[in-house]
């Protein structure tokens, strides 16, 4: 998966590998109140795009934009059954844009072909926990290798659906979800995110995935998930993940990564375009790092194989946990 990703990865397995202990963390909860935090996170992104060496009819995009998006998160209630809140609240300003450079992804867009001035969105989700297990009905952000939002414009994705996490047995993490919508990056209404051609209005009906990351040591952890995303694809996903400090500030990491993905139902796919209606093929990656202080040099191999190519998006823009997804 890319540097950043795996980053991203690599903290949450360290984290969640802290909290997988037998002890409940039901049993420790302070509150509603007393244990819930609430952050802004701002963001000031310019996004350009050159299109020069082909006829797609623009010369290229460029728009800049400024963006917000708040978090609060409850604590849970005391008891044997814990009760909490998630609120999420996004917003989007645009502060440079034209019509002729559109389309960039920040924002939405108009029947005029100009992006609008600025737009929100947001969402709400219950949770509830026991002991070391947490249901979570609603609008929640995912990282499910299989089901994974993406944030990689001005304001994030977000799904609409239920969500279980469990981290009952020691150095084990498991977790599944269902998910039935998902507000794209640039839009504001729910199941606004399609894999399929533009226009078709086909996008995402009802995914389902289910999985685990098991700890063998704290350098060595191994993943297993599998998905169904109705009329569009199945998916089976497993990584191999080994890091080892050679001393306080060196370190060498090893990430192997591979997808599965056969159609379902219908198979709806931007392969359609090119006359493969149907997926059967494996993706992989294998990537080396070593990293001295603050820089890290990284030697990868990707490979996809089989009938048609790696396809997501309809089930998460993130959904690409390789060494390369440009």
């Amino acid at each position: 998966m890319r540097v950043m990703k795996w980053s991203m990865i690599a903290l949450a397995v360290s984290a969640g590998t802290s909290q997988f202990a037998m002890a409940s963390a039901q049993d420790d909860s302070k509150g509603f109140v007393e244990d819930s935090t609430f952050s802004i996170n701002t963001r000031l992104l310019n996004f350009r795009r050159d299109f020069r060496n082909n006829d797609s009819g623009k010369s290229y995009t460029n728009e800049t934009g400024l963006g917000f998006n708040g978090l609060y998160q409850s604590g849970f209630t005391q008891g044997t059954v814990g009760f909490g809140v998630d609120v999420i609240g996004l917003l989007g300003v645009k502060l440079d844009s034209g019509k002729g450079r559109s389309g960039t992804g920040l924002f939405p867009t108009g029947s005029d072909g100009r992006s609008q001035d600025e737009y929100s969105k947001g969402g709400g989700a219950v949770k509830f926990r026991i002991s070391n297990t947490v249901l979570k009905v609603g609008d929640q952000y995912t990282t499910a290798p299989v089901f994974a939002s993406d944030d990689s414009r001005l304001l994030p994705e977000l799904p609409q659906g239920i969500s279980i996490t469990s981290n009952e047995i020691k150095d084990l993490k498991l977790e599944a979800g269902h998910f039935t919508s998902i507000v794209a990056q640039d839009h504001t209404y729910k199941d606004s995110i399609s894999s399929a051609e533009p226009g078709t209005g086909t996008g995402l009906r009802d995914a389902n995935f289910v999985g685990g990351v098991y700890s063998w040591t704290p350098e060595f952890t191994t993943s297993l998930y599998y998905s169904k995303v109705e009329d569009y694809w199945k998916k089976l996903y497993a990584n191999v993940n080994w890091t080892h400090a050679l001393s306080d500030d060196q370190s060498v990491a090893v990430d192997f990564n591979i997808y599965s993905t056969k159609s379902d139902g219908a198979g709806l796919t931007r392969a359609e375009k090119d006359g493969t209606t149907k997926l059967d093929n494996r993706a992989f990656s294998l990537q080396g790092a070593y990293t001295v202080g603050a820089h890290t040099f990284t030697l990868a191999a990707q490979k996809v194989s089989g009938d048609g190519d790696y396809a997501y998006g309809v089930d998460g823009g993130g959904t690409v946990f390789l060494a390369n997804s440009i």
